[in-house]
């Protein structure tokens, strides 16, 4: 792939840079500048407030409010609010912004569904959730601690089948932990196992941990091995911690990430609003997909207020260059985060496809009943709002061949070659060996 045709054309990235330019200035100015008062006019709200969490997935909701796209588009009083964990951004969204929580903002799937169904939140109250877009393809890694090198510990777990069962059997189990139980992060981890013939759910101890405390708590041993977004796998590895035993991105290329989704009732409400901060967002996330912006893009993440972390541990893996920190070296753009087009793509739409992929991951380990999949269309038709994508990609002049023509991705392939056809998701569970479900 070269640097910009798969982003945008140079025609493209004039017009976005520019508009970037001018979106600062709109930013400094606020409402006083006459472009961002008649951005303003006609939305329900100029406010909302989102939450994120400091890892790569975040970056376009940053980019939106560094380089004054969210005022571009009128949206002058966003705030954005970095949650302390998953967890906190759960509680922060139920009692919404009027309670002091927040609107909405990034989310591990399928987290915006479970909140919708109550199954994640306090007294299992149901607050609604609209999935609105995809931040980003890839951005994730598996590290695993520097004690278990030599022990061929790789995308192919299947080569290191019998260390797992030795540990096992000294009552030692391997400990793997994530963000937030039962989310993509959680999910990546499981794959990569269950993939090398090692059950998750029997054959090691799997840990909830936040990450910020990724480095400490690997560093004492309270945990083998971490699923999460850079900065944080790379950040072990620049840290002499741990080495990178495989990128999600090896793991399934091109797949779906995080996702922007905000309280349904919020949206409901400010339905022009919320495609302003759609259109904000889709023009940050082409800003990011120019690599000519990748340098300053780290830079800005770097920053105290959002990443607190150096520049350079984000930089490389901005252009796929990873050290694993086991002697092997990555140096591959197509295995880089991407946020508006990839190998498949629209990285920015919101498939409902791939909603399907994360219901049906929550069916195979028992985290969801069977009978999800008969009410899936269902579901996803409510919490899924690709049209409001659609609209917002329309006004903002997004040409056509760039607007998917269908809600579903097709048939998705994975590194050991198991299949996902979103036209019979059962079919895919009984093509696993490991799996909690019987089926």
């Amino acid at each position: 792939m070269t640097e910009l045709q798969d982003q945008f054309t140079r025609r493209k990235f004039i017009t976005v840079t520019g508009a970037a330019a001018a979106g600062t200035i709109l930013l400094n100015g606020g409402l006083s500048n006459p472009f961002a008062a008649n951005a303003s006019k006609g939305l329900e709200t100029t406010k909302a407030k989102l939450g994120y969490i400091p890892i790569v997935e975040a970056a376009p909701m940053i980019i939106a409010k560094e380089k004054g796209f969210f005022a571009k588009h009128g949206m002058t009083d966003i705030e954005l609010s970095k949650q302390a964990s998953w967890g906190a951004a759960r509680d922060n969204v139920e009692i919404g912004s009027g309670g002091g929580g927040i609107d909405g903002g990034q989310w591990q799937m399928p987290m915006p569904y479970l909140i919708s169904m109550g199954e994640i939140t306090k007294g299992r109250k149901k607050i609604p959730m609209y999935v609105l877009l995809q931040l980003n393809t890839h951005g994730n890694g598996i590290a695993v601690s520097n004690k278990h090198k030599g022990q061929k510990l790789s995308l192919k777990v299947r080569d290191s089948k019998a260390y797992f069962d030795k540990l096992k059997s000294g009552g030692n189990k391997f400990k793997a932990a994530y963000t937030f139980p039962e989310a993509n992060q959680e999910f990546w981890i499981r794959y990569w196992l269950a993939a090398g013939g090692v059950n998750p759910d029997t054959d090691v101890e799997l840990l909830t941990v936040p990450s910020a405390q990724t480095v400490a708590n690997m560093k004492t041993g309270t945990m083998d091995a971490f699923s999460t977004g850079d900065p944080w796998p790379y950040r072990i590895v620049t840290d002499k911690v741990g080495f990178l035993a495989a990128l999600t991105a090896e793991i399934w290329k091109n797949h779906p990430e995080e996702y922007l989704a905000i309280r349904a009732d919020w949206v409901d409400k400010n339905p022009k609003a919320t495609k302003a901060i759609l259109k904000a967002i889709m023009e940050a996330q082409q800003w990011c997909d120019n690599f000519n912006n990748r340098k300053e893009l780290s830079q800005i993440l770097s920053k105290r207020e959002y990443f607190n972390v150096p520049a350079n541990i984000l930089e490389g893996p901005f252009f796929g260059k990873y050290d694993k920190g086991d002697g092997k070296k990555v140096d591959d753009k197509s295995l880089a985060a991407y946020y508006w087009k990839d190998g498949r793509g629209s990285v920015s739409y919101p498939y409902r496809s791939h909603d399907l992929w994360f219901l049906t991951e929550s069916v195979r380990w028992g985290f969801l009943p069977l009978d999800t999949l008969d009410k899936a269309n269902g579901m996803i038709s409510k919490v899924n709002r690709e049209d409001l994508w659609r609209e917002a990609a329309k006004e903002l002049g997004v040409s056509a061949r760039d607007i998917p023509k269908s809600t579903s991705r097709g048939v998705e392939t994975f590194f050991d070659g198991i299949k996902f056809d979103p036209k019979n998701p059962k079919a895919y569970l009984k093509s696993l060996k490991i799996k909690k479900v019987s089926i």
